[in-house]
């Protein structure tokens, strides 16, 4: 029994513009830092025995800061678990791909990673975590879009559609017979009000 803990990374100014980051290498503002600098905060507090992390600047970022709050944890760098390459829209928000492409932009060929190339790699990725870290509690800092597909991958049953929030912890127990969600988009380290 392995658990996986998703993280998705802080927030960015793409983010905030609605612009389109796929693999983009787009780094967190400084309201994501603080977003991750929470989230640490409240992992340094669980137990958790390696941290995995997407090579894109938002996440790697955001698992530095985690991995600062736990003394001695290894982080390993995996290009594997970056965001679903968005093709020609990167960059852009939903008006600008109207403006450029008209209302149905989204059913021209837009050259969008395609979803077997994305569960190829990503499967391939959370397979080695699985073997190489069976039995122990692994943090996988990715990218939202990325990480829903993983979910839909991992338990085929729910069909996860809603977005994931900026630095939300989803934890997954991976069995032999059926895994499990045990913890879906949550974001209580964010609900907090400073202490004084």
């Amino acid at each position: 029994m392995t658990i996986i803990g998703f993280v998705r990374h802080g927030v960015t100014a793409w983010n905030k513009e609605g612009r389109a980051q796929g693999s983009s290498d787009v780094p967190l503002d400084e309201e994501g830092i603080e977003m991750a600098k929470r989230v640490a905060d409240r992992l340094s507090k669980e137990p958790w025995d390696v941290i995995y992390t997407s090579h894109l600047q938002r996440a790697k970022k955001t698992a530095e800061i985690i991995a600062e709050q736990m003394p001695g944890i290894e982080l390993v760098e995996d290009a594997r678990l970056r965001e679903i390459g968005g093709g020609k829209i990167e960059g852009t928000t939903e008006a600008e791909r109207v403006e450029k492409w008209g209302k149905d932009w989204k059913l021209l060929d837009m050259g969008f990673e395609t979803h077997k190339a994305i569960v190829s790699r990503g499967m391939e990725s959370i397979e080695e975590i699985q073997q190489k870290h069976a039995g122990k509690r692994v943090l996988v800092v990715s990218h939202g879009s990325f990480i829903k597909h993983m979910l839909n991958e991992l338990i085929k049953d729910n069909g996860y559609e809603q977005s994931l929030d900026n630095t939300s912890l989803t934890i997954i127990e991976l069995k032999d017979d059926k895994n499990l969600c045990h913890l879906f988009n949550c974001t209580a380290h964010l609900q907090k009000t400073a202490e004084s």
